[in-house]
């Protein structure tokens, strides 16, 4: 892909410190820069016996020491207190669960340069997501990426509306869209969720036609083995083939 179009890839967790570092090397040999992303922590799994990752002492260990290939790292965090160590460790701000960002104390712990991802919610609308964006810019901190998920559409489906993609960049922030939990089915599967991930590839299609500035993917050798999201996972020898249709489109719609 073009130098201004940001790729985010990785597994949903991090399930071994051994299976991190070999997809993020799978995935640099396919698409060259990108930044690889997992979480160390799946607090809002849908079963209190699913896998939630290793935690956050031996989480942040690991994703650490794939910074120190030379990687970017980004993940993510449920709790403002899990910001500075998780900062500390991939040198990025993780991006919140919740579509409001915690208060601002916790914002200004941290160096004005890093990122910060904001997913936007499924329950909300696209104008409201830059009242999130605005909290984070008042800190000093404009490095600020929307990511558009899907909207709810009734019990355990989702949908895109590419409009949304539209309004979110009016807000002046680089906006990413997130394929791969776009085509999840929250709860499908009753104690774990489902997916449909054969629209990774023509919702992307659409997302970059219309002018987004990055990808998010969850990507895995065999999704049907992942300990989370493989329902809506894309596997990874699917990657290099997406990527080179995106890469034809983004240039065709430049």
């Amino acid at each position: 892909m073009p130098e201004a179009f940001t790729l985010i890839a990785g597994p949903c967790v991090i399930e071994s410190e051994e299976h991190v570092h070999f997809l993020a090397r799978e995935i640099r040999r396919i698409a060259g820069g990108f930044i690889f992303k997992a979480s160390f922590d799946k607090a809002n799994r849908s079963s209190v016996s699913s896998y939630r990752g290793p935690g956050l002492t031996e989480g942040l260990r690991i994703l650490a020491g794939l910074r120190q290939e030379g990687f970017r790292v980004l993940t993510d965090i449920h709790d403002a207190s899990q910001a500075e160590p998780a900062a500390e460790a991939v040198g990025r701000t993780p991006d919140p669960r919740l579509s409001l960002p915690p208060d601002r104390p916790a914002h200004r712990r941290r160096p004005h340069r890093q990122n910060r991802q904001h997913k936007k919610g499924q329950f909300v609308s696209p104008q409201d997501i830059g009242n999130a964006a605005e909290k984070v810019a008042s800190t000093g901190n404009n490095q600020i990426w929307l990511t558009e998920r899907g909207s709810s559409f009734g019990y355990n489906n989702l949908v895109v509306d590419m409009r949304s993609l539209v309004i979110m960049k009016k807000f002046g922030y680089p906006v990413i869209f997130d394929a791969t939990h776009s085509v999840q089915l929250p709860g499908a599967s009753g104690n774990a969720s489902g997916g449909q991930p054969e629209f990774i590839e023509p919702l992307s299609r659409a997302a970059v036609a219309v002018g987004v500035d990055g990808l998010f993917v969850e990507v895995h050798e065999n999704p049907a083995k992942a300990l989370s999201d493989g329902a809506n996972a894309l596997r990874l020898n699917l990657l290099g083939p997406l990527l080179e249709k995106l890469r034809r489109i983004r240039e065709a719609a430049l």
